[in-house]
């Protein structure tokens, strides 16, 4: 036990059931400085910080916060000790002002107040964070960057000394990565231990102090300083030498950082009829996000078109009114030449679209399914006789495609969600990105993904293009957009905001996204 750490732990083991999240982990974080954990899919890091939070009772192992050794799997325990979580799916409810969510979060009774009083009180704690909004604004109106800064206010309620944030950068935009990078950096000079699960290298280095590296639930290295270690080298820590050097140089080149992402190689022109037009395309609102307003869009063979924009401006609404689930107020959409206006899904499937869902675990796979069932999904939907289909034959084919895109299975009868993030994807990518495809929309394809799987994303999306397919790629992760896209447009409010050709400049995009000088 070192009294130096702001948090210890000792030999901790978790399982669920033969999976092995944390084998026998031991690792000190020293106190008043911010701190990297990185890692794989399934490499523990999540698991690793709901243990640190008394979420989780591993099996074998202690804890200790300042010395001090406290209760495992006890949120209650570990909170008084002063560790605080911030998940990365935030927990505040939306329809709440701020004043609302920050005492329902809040873990004190604090007796009753008026409306005006609440709001005062909060915003004397929001101002001491440095969290600048208004108490009587409602969460869901609130800017994601915003929002994340509300939920860092609510742990720290507690006088956290250790503040652990869960993939805290997934969400926001450049200017709110900064914004969340000069918080934690503030936190720190008033003494507060971070610590950061990470995915992207650059970030880590940016900010991180120190970083810490878990592979297959084992700790492969660290804390070690940043300063002084190469992308390149931690990149082969996370996923190991091999398969380090088996990424292709750009991809490895874009992940590291070594990569300026300001320089992009542009595409061999497309031509032809365009695979996905539309014209004028406005919608109705719904609960997805704001409505379409005057959407003109196209999308030639072969070519790769990146969305960018701050998640809720509309992103959804267009997947949503491309693949038939959203009607249109207005305007018409082509798909592959063909009008597809007052088509169903099924029948715009039929003109060759494809969608890789935004959630992988909710849209785009039934958990509970065999891997089987869900991969046959797109034929089945297609067949007009189902009585003819085979379910055996299925299986058999299923087995071939799943082999073919290197996916780690044991048997094609096994359930869906017993698959880590980067296997659940490649089993959707399997499905959707067949020879008969002409327009695939990727709805953040690789997020939660690590730094392999991320590659294998990007190389099946190159060569979908290659085949002269059009790619209409929606992420929040602009080195992933200007990495692979010809062009990229940003969506803001339901509208287009820009359209940007390489070279591209972050600067210009991420004032698009923020409605910079509109």
């Amino acid at each position: 036990m070192n009294e130096a750490h702001a948090l210890e732990c000792r030999d901790v083991t978790v399982t669920y059931g033969e999976v092995t999240a944390l084998s026998g982990v031991t690792v000190g974080f020293a106190r008043g400085m911010i701190h990297a954990v990185v890692g794989q899919n399934g490499a523990g890091k999540t698991t690793f910080a709901r243990v640190a939070a008394g979420l989780v009772t591993p099996d074998t192992g202690a804890v200790t916060i300042d010395g001090r050794a406290v209760r495992t799997g006890s949120v209650k325990e570990a909170r008084q000790a002063g560790v605080e979580l911030v998940h990365q799916s935030f927990a505040l409810p939306p329809s709440f002002t701020v004043a609302e969510a920050m005492e329902f979060g809040s873990s004190g009774h604090h007796g009753l107040f008026g409306r005006a009083a609440l709001e005062r009180r909060w915003k004397e704690h929001l101002d001491s964070v440095d969290v600048k909004v208004e108490p009587r604004r409602r969460i869901r109106d609130l800017p994601v960057e915003t929002q994340q800064g509300v939920e860092i206010a609510r742990a720290l309620v507690t006088d956290a000394r250790v503040l652990i944030l869960d993939e805290p950068t997934a969400v926001l935009s450049p200017s709110g990565i900064e914004t969340l990078f000069e918080r934690v950096r503030r936190l720190k000079a008033r003494g507060v231990t971070v610590i950061l699960i990470l995915h992207k290298i650059r970030e880590v280095l940016a900010v991180a102090d120190t970083v810490t590296v878990l592979r297959a639930g084992r700790l492969v290295e660290g804390p070690i300083p940043c300063a002084g270690v190469e992308p390149s080298g931690l990149a082969e820590m996370i996923i190991g030498n091999a398969a380090a050097r088996s990424l292709a140089p750009a991809d490895r080149e874009a992940m590291t950082g070594a990569k300026p992402v300001t320089v992009h190689a542009a595409h061999a022109k497309a031509t032809g009829t365009p695979v996905l037009e539309l014209s004028g395309v406005s919608t109705h609102p719904d609960s997805e996000g704001p409505a379409l307003q005057d959407i003109a869009l196209s999308i030639r063979p072969g070519e790769i078109v990146g969305v960018a924009g701050v998640e809720g401006n509309g992103q959804r609404t267009l997947v949503r009114a491309i693949a038939s689930l959203a009607e249109l107020a207005s305007g018409s959409l082509a798909i592959g030449g063909m009008d597809v206006t007052a088509a169903s899904l099924s029948a715009r499937r039929a003109a060759g679209l494809r969608v890789i869902p935004f959630e992988r675990n909710t849209e785009g796979l039934s958990l509970s399914s065999s891997l089987w069932e869900n991969w046959s999904a797109r034929e089945l939907m297609l067949s007009p006789l189902l009585a003819a289909i085979s379910p055996a034959k299925l299986r058999k084919r299923c087995d071939a495609a799943l082999k073919s895109w290197s996916v780690r299975y044991a048997n094609v009868a096994q359930r869906a969600g017993s698959l880590s993030g980067g296997n659940a994807q490649k089993v959707i990518l399997a499905r959707e990105m067949d020879d008969d495809a002409v327009l695939i929309i990727a709805a953040q394809p690789t997020r939660g993904l690590d730094i392999g799987a991320t590659a294998f994303v990007w190389q099946s999306l190159r060569e979908a293009s290659a085949r002269g397919c059009g790619v209409l790629l929606i992420s929040s992760d602009l080195d992933e957009l200007f990495d692979i896209c010809d062009r990229v447009v940003v969506m803001l409010s339901g509208r287009v905001a820009g359209s940007f050709a390489p070279p591209y400049s972050i600067g210009a995009v991420g004032a698009a996204m923020t409605g910079v000088g509109r």
